[in-house]
């Protein structure tokens, strides 16, 4: 997006002195903090003290970020719709981190290993999120917040005062347009109002939404629905499924023996498959080595044929892939977008499957 130009342009009567020039900044700075006195104020920045540790930076507090604009993001490593956000966090604090903006992300898990610092350690290394992190494995900072989503962006004024809020994806260019504006207002300057361009990649890129038609679908008890092996789930139990022979759209099996427990689904033995039916351009699973940490092989097919022209970014070309990562890009397609049928089966035991999610 190019740069508007503010230039002060009008013709005067001859005789009567031409008014004073007003620089293109100067109009700028003007407008955009006319601008933020209109945003409402929403409530307190809340304190980090409930955070169990913090990545990239020294413990940051309420009093300390006075004087300076503030992003608080709310993240989980494994949520696709938060790491479809993350191009433009990036962006905007490499573009205001020394304009007077701090960027803070809160990570607050929703799957047991999320809990692990070591496993939040590595994600924040490998998805290069660089700027502060509040980690949150307790739920203190997001209960100080009264926060219920992942993502959730709050932005908060020098005075330490919520000015903002954006739940879920998208709203980008609002969201960089509130951080300018309390920037101005905040006496900071040297930026300019275009907005960030970013280049998202692999799980990152935004998702197809027009062609969306399969939800988010968890495959533990406790959440899990449209199961469709014979005889539903045996909870707690070993158990040997089978998956039928047609799925509707949205359903999904298991063939093989698995434990289904509140939260996971776990192949006990090798060759355990999990098929979904679905409808959209990018299939992502949420699973990871167990308890004992091994990594463990799958590899998946559509339509019951490995197909190297839809393999995701975690799968190469041959339709294989490891569980290296809690999050796995499995599917890509391009293309008219129809229904299909997606399975994965796992050379060995000892993974666990939590949530399919699509983009």
């Amino acid at each position: 997006m190019k740069t508007r130009q503010l230039p002060f342009a009008a013709t005067h009567l001859p005789g009567v002195p031409a008014p004073p020039q007003v620089s293109a900044d100067a109009e700028l700075l003007r407008r955009l903090k006319a601008r933020a006195a209109e945003l409402p104020i929403e409530g307190n920045l809340p304190a980090f003290t409930g955070a169990n540790a913090w990545l990239n930076s020294p413990p940051l507090t309420p009093a300390g970020l006075r004087g300076q604009v503030v992003a608080v993001d709310f993240w989980t490593f494994t949520c696709i719709n938060w790491l479809r956000t993350l191009p433009y966090l990036r962006a905007w604090a490499k573009k205001y981190g020394d304009k007077g903006l701090v960027v803070i992300g809160v990570h607050t898990p929703e799957f047991p290993f999320e809990r692990d610092i070591e496993n939040v350690r590595r994600a924040a290394r490998d998805l290069k999120v660089e700027y502060p992190i509040a980690v949150d494995s307790d739920y203190a900072v997001w209960n100080a917040f009264d926060n219920h989503y992942w993502p959730a962006l709050y932005l908060v004024d020098a005075q330490g005062s919520i000015r903002n809020h954006q739940y879920g994806e998208g709203a980008y260019e609002m969201s960089e347009m509130v951080i300018q504006q309390l920037l101005a207002e905040a006496g900071f300057n040297g930026f300019r109002d275009d907005l960030v361009s970013v280049d998202p990649q692999g799980p990152e890129v935004a998702a197809d939404w027009s062609s969306q038609e399969s939800p988010e679908t968890y495959l533990g008890y406790g959440r899990g629905d449209t199961f469709a092996s014979p005889g539903g789930v045996v909870p707690n139990a070993p158990h040997r499924y089978t998956s039928p022979t047609r799925l509707r759209l949205n359903d999904w099996a298991l063939a093989g023996n698995w434990t289904v427990t509140d939260g996971a689904a776990k192949p006990i033995d090798a060759g355990g498959r999990i098929a979904f039916r679905f409808h959209a351009r990018d299939v992502n699973l949420v699973m990871g080595p167990g308890q004992n940490g091994d990594t463990v092989r799958f590899r998946v097919f559509i339509d019951g044929k490995m197909d190297g022209a839809v393999h995701g970014s975690g799968v190469d070309a041959e339709g294989q892939g490891t569980t290296r990562v809690q999050r796995t890009q499995l599917i890509r397609q391009s293309g008219e977008i129809e229904d299909r049928t997606f399975e994965i089966e796992f050379l060995d035991p000892g993974v666990e499957a939590y949530c399919f999610t699509f983009g």
